[in-house]
């Protein structure tokens, strides 16, 4: 269905991948994994004819419709939620629309505008022969959480969570044969993702999907691509398959390299002790030449990099850690929290879930006084000091400080080594702790926001949203980092895998300001 030949990219000197040579087939689901600045989305974008390679090139079948996820969300704000999804097959809607106005305003007493209705009939027909769109584009709604009450409204009216939304239902409509799909779970509740998955399980032509969600990963996807080492392999399994097989094939190589090198020594030394003496002289020679053809290849350095995150507490937290009492919060007529009453111990590690919108960075954010609340109490405890990691971390990362600058502008007390060794461990090298904060990308942002929280030591930990921008691997640590953590962790997650590596409490929040709160991990409250 789609074939790469020879495709190579590359910046300058630098090169993200060479002489790319695959073929993708119907009925696959690729995971495209690589750490990020790997050169995954490039990959995706040249596949889908977004970009140009350097050079090779991108052969798919003829007859094939292409499916991109789009990832502006204000695309289309004046379409209603259904036409903005009938949008994704745009030569049906054109025909629809075209009909509609025709028979709205046409003259049926016309010969050109009654040929023009049945060309456009046939166009509907063959686009949509059991004419069932509207039916098809209710019900993608109405599972992905919309009433039927609203699919008439504009796009304009929604919020970046459920736009998203309709995005991923317009690229689903028409059932591409291929699909591009560059994370797709991002501003999605942990219910719409699980439709997604069910979506492209169900999806019969080829998948090629840029997600840094494990658990979605592994239910969705049938082989993997891996971007490193300058090249894209593939692998047959999900995440954790490819996990296992990867780590096998880099210990196979370091045992070849080291029995090459083995060989290598004993050769030279033999070279050394015989090439003067006559009566070894041929047997030297021979060995010389075994030499020089002996190919020994350098381990190739991967790019992926995993970060070292460590939440110390400076001091433990007493018999009280925080409660809150009967909190509510509206924006205008709209009520999101009301009478919210909740209290969280000391060692608890909690996760805060629930649909997009229904009040959770609401409640972190009355949590630590970046809201003020319309009525209630937010009671700490004495020897609490929280650290906060808000979802957005544009708005609180900025100057024209250098890293070490920024983060020496929080820790006054620290010294610079200690502050240089917390950006190490979040992957900032020497030299990348120079940069201006002003020029560093989301995900470095997100980076920085988590060695800020290690160098306060506080003992109460607020995330919000804290995997977007972030890579699979420091997802994995986050939540190594959370379980370890000797202090108290309360964090908003749609990411099924960090919530069930440290959470040992979850609390929902529920339409009509219903709270469900269960002690235990996630996978015991999904089977209440």
């Amino acid at each position: 269905m789609l074939r790469t030949i020879k495709l190579t990219q590359r910046y300058g000197n630098r090169i993200l991948f060479e002489n790319i040579n695959l073929e993708l087939t119907k009925g696959k689901r690729y995971g495209l994994i690589g750490a990020n600045g790997a050169g995954k989305t490039t990959f995706l974008n040249i596949l889908s004819g977004k970009m140009e390679p350097s050079s090779g090139e991108v052969a798919i079948d003829n007859g094939l419709k292409v499916g991109i996820l789009e990832q502006n969300q204000f695309a289309f704000e004046k379409f209603t939620l259904k036409d903005a999804v009938l949008y994704g097959n745009k030569r049906l809607y054109d025909a629809i629309k075209e009909k509609e106005k025709l028979y709205m305003d046409g003259n049926f007493e016309d010969e050109k505008v009654n040929d023009r209705l049945s060309k456009l009939e046939i166009i509907c027909a063959e686009e949509d022969p059991m004419y069932e769109c509207d039916v098809i584009i209710e019900k993608m709604l109405e599972e992905l959480g919309f009433d039927d009450s609203v699919h008439d409204n504009l796009v304009s009216t929604l919020t970046g969570g459920d736009r998203f939304k309709i995005l991923l239902a317009q690229v689903l409509f028409p059932k591409p044969d291929i699909l591009f799909l560059d994370e797709p779970t991002n501003n999605l509740d942990l219910g719409a993702i699980s439709w997604l998955e069910g979506q492209l399980k169900r999806h019969e032509g080829t998948l090629v999907v840029i997600s840094h969600d494990r658990h979605f990963l592994n239910s969705v996807i049938t082989h993997v691509l891996d971007v490193d080492y300058q090249k894209i392999r593939e692998f047959t399994g999900n995440y954790n398959d490819w996990y296992v097989a990867s780590q096998l094939v880099k210990k196979q190589a370091e045992v070849e390299r080291n029995k090459k090198l083995k060989e290598k020594d004993e050769l030279e030394s033999f070279v050394r002790r015989f090439s003067a003496n006559a009566s070894k002289a041929k047997q030297a020679t021979s060995r010389q030449k075994q030499l020089d053809k002996l190919n020994i290849e350098e381990l190739q350095t991967s790019s992926r990099r995993e970060p070292s995150i460590v939440f110390k507490q400076k001091r433990s937290i007493g018999n009280e850690a925080l409660e809150l009492l009967n909190i509510s919060k509206s924006y205008g007529d709209l009520q999101v929290l009301k009478n919210i009453s909740l209290k969280f111990e000391k060692g608890e590690k909690v996760a805060i879930v629930g649909a997009n919108g229904i009040g959770k960075t609401t409640l972190i954010k009355t949590i630590v006084g970046e809201l003020s609340k319309d009525s209630g109490e937010v009671n700490w405890g004495a020897t609490v000091e929280y650290s906060y990691f808000p979802q957005d971390t544009t708005d609180k990362i900025k100057g024209d400080e250098t890293l070490y600058e920024w983060l020496e502008n929080f820790e006054k007390k620290r010294d610079l080594d200690e502050i240089r060794k917390c950006l190490g461990r979040m992957l900032f090298s020497g030299e990348e702790q120079q940069k201006s904060i002003k020029g560093i990308s989301g995900g470095e942002k997100h980076r920085m926001m988590l060695s800020k929280i290690m160098l306060e030591q506080g003992n109460f930990l607020v995330f919000d949203e804290p995997t977007n921008h972030l890579d699979l691997e420091a997802i994995i640590a986050l939540g190594e980092a959370f379980r370890k953590f000797e202090g108290t962790v309360v964090c908003v997650s749609h990411d099924r895998e960090l919530i069930d590596a440290f959470a040992n409490r979850i609390i929902e929040l529920k339409p009509k300001n219903k709270v469900i709160d269960f002690k235990g991990s996630y996978e015991e409250y999904l089977k209440l």
